[in-house]
Parts: C-alpha cells; structure tokens; sequence
C-alpha cells in the first residue's frame, strides 16, 4: 500500500494552506491543486498524472486546476450535475463526471463518496490508504459549515457515514494527516450537537435575530472570524426550523423558539 503524496500550497485558507494529494504512480490522480507551487510544480512534472479531481470547488482547492489540466493533459473529473459550478470555480470544462460509487483508475483503484455539507458539491476519495476527505474533517479544531451553501445535517450525515467506513487514515484539506478517524469524526459531531445546543439555547432565552444568538452562543472574541461564525450560526437555525425547532423568518432575520 502506497499512501498519497501531500504537498502543502499556501492559500487563503484559515489555516494559510491547503493539502495538494498524489495518489498512485503509474496512471495517477492529483486531488484539490490549491495553486501552483515549484514543490508541486516538480511533483507534477516526474509523476504520470492521468486524472485531476477536486473534494469541492472552493477556490483554496482548485485555483491551479487549469494549469495542471494543461500541463498533463489529464483527465479532469467533477461531480456530475455540479458542472456549471466547476466550471466557475476552474474556468475549465471537465472531461468525464462522476457519482458516488464511481472508481477513477488511479493508484489501485479510488472511490468517490459523496460527502456534501461543507460544500453542496463535497466529495471524499476513498482508496486501500484510506479517505481523501477535503474539508469534511480536520485534526484539530472544527470545519465550517456556513449558510447559504453549508447544510449542518448533510454534514452530519457524512460524517457518521465516514465513521461507518471506519478507513485507517484521513487526508485532509488543511493540516496533518488524521490516524485516529472515528474519534476524529466522533468528536466533530459532538462539537456540532453542543453548537446547536448552545443556539437552541440562546433563542428559547430570547435571543430573536441572528445577530443576538451569534453574540450570544460564542463566548470568544470573533474579531476577523465574525462572518464565518455568522454563516455557521444561520446553517444551525436552518436546521433547527427544517426540524420544526424554531420558526426562522430569513428576510426578516428573526428567528423565535416553537
């Protein structure tokens, strides 16, 4: 078994990079090329690369797929019925699309799992190394999951599908390798049930815009995060009022305990 090559491309990332993977030798798959890098420059130019794929089309994991997708002329997969929005993102037609279940002929062999909740387009690329999970997990700290695109219970889904699986490694979007994957993905859904417990919480105190609940739920300073931690608060209020909660007036930003 041969584990995927990381290379580290510094992006805008919260965490100031972003993992590039190499899986296999012969016939190999470059997943999520953030940017371009003289590492992965090199990387790319003594290895067989046949196909490039993303997790999701952020632009810290697909800024440098045209490039590659040039330089290779490999085959470029994304997840299908997701096409317009990977041609925004890459400014490049895909060649071939998959689903869940799809194996590209990389390395020996790897399967796409669908894992949407960071992203509506997320996907995971499951081998005899483990998962190339994207921003469905990270070692340390939590993931976003932020309105309007992130849907807190597509995340947990996939994140208890994934501790299903229970693969013997994880690859991230950002950070080191993951050896421990059920507790990691115990322990991102734990964080996201106290989240919610939290803003549930806040509201049935009366806390009634999304604004008060935010201030309300997090007892940190927010400085430079304040948006991000908004998104995630109205991710949870929409999965809350999906789940007849709260009664959630998006325009106009009220949301009140049922």
């Amino acid at each position: 078994m041969t584990l995927p090559t990381r290379v580290s491309v510094p992006t805008r990332a919260p965490t100031g990079a972003t993992n590039a993977y190499l899986v296999g030798t012969e016939r190999a798959l470059l997943v999520d090329p953030a940017g371009r890098t003289d590492e992965l420059d090199e990387l790319v130019a003594e290895s067989n690369i046949e196909h490039i794929a993303v997790t999701h089309t952020h632009p810290d994991h697909t800024d440098a797929v045209a490039a590659y997708a040039a330089a290779t002329d490999a085959t470029v997969w994304c997840r299908r019925g997701r096409k317009r929005r990977f041609i925004d993102a890459t400014g490049i037609e895909p060649d071939r699309t998959f689903v869940e279940g799809d194996v590209i002929p990389a390395g020996h062999g790897v399967t796409v799992l669908d894992t949407p909740g960071h992203a509506p387009d997320h996907v995971a690329f499951e081998g005899n190394f483990g998962v190339i999970c994207g921003d469905l997990a990270v070692a340390e700290g939590s993931v976003v999951v932020g309105a309007p695109e992130g849907s807190i219970r597509a995340y947990l889904v996939a994140l208890r599908r994934l501790h299903a699986r229970d693969p013997p490694t994880l690859f991230p979007g950002h950070g080191p390798n993951i050896i421990d994957p059920q507790a990691t993905c115990e322990r991102l859904v734990r964080h996201r049930i106290n989240r919610e417990r939290r803003i549930l919480d806040t509201v049935t105190d009366g806390a009634s815009d999304v604004e008060s609940v935010l201030d309300a739920a997090y007892d940190k300073d927010l400085s430079g995060v304040r948006d991000l931690a908004r998104a995630t608060v109205v991710a949870h209020i929409e999965k809350l009022a999906a789940e007849g909660r709260v009664h959630y007036d998006r325009e106009a930003n009220r949301v009140i305990p049922v």
